[in-house]
């Protein structure tokens, strides 16, 4: 599998009301991945292999009722023709087996958190995933480094 294409055709975010100073330890953050459709795609420069086009939605939730970022796209990725065939078949049943959904999923995350975290910084939203921290040398000189 040779992923070869990523677009976003869809990004959504909605900042609804501001985190209070008391309120900053009980808001909840979610992320949520999913595939919505697998298809064939026609590319002319592919010629002894396929085309698939996998469609996605990410969605960052703050909640309760405080902001929400959405995003949807899709990959495309070349494949040969016997493998195709069964992504194809196991969708009908809305699966997909474990050897290509995660590379698809980590390389959508990647994306998708990426353009999540600008969001989030032009929202003045706090990161939806923990960033690593340095923290000063303890009393024995070793280095804490969480991360």
């Amino acid at each position: 599998m040779q992923i070869i294409g990523f677009n976003f055709e869809k990004i959504n975010s909605e900042r609804k009301n501001i985190i209070k100073e008391a309120d900053k330890d009980k808001f909840q953050v979610s992320s949520n991945i999913g595939i919505s459709s697998v298809d064939y795609e026609k590319l002319e420069m592919v010629k002894d292999k396929v085309t698939l086009k996998f469609n996605f939605d990410f969605k960052v939730s703050y909640k309760p009722n405080i902001a929400e970022i959405d995003l949807s796209g899709y990959v495309l990725v070349i494949i040969d023709k016997e493998q195709a065939k069964k992504i194809i078949e196991k969708w009908k049943a809305k699966k997909i087996s474990e050897d290509i959904r995660l590379p698809l999923f980590n390389f959508i995350l990647m994306k998708c958190n990426l353009r999540s975290m600008q969001l989030e910084e032009e929202f003045s939203l706090p990161i939806h995933i923990p960033m690593p921290r340095l923290k000063a040398e303890d009393s024995s000189g070793n280095a804490n480094y969480t991360g």
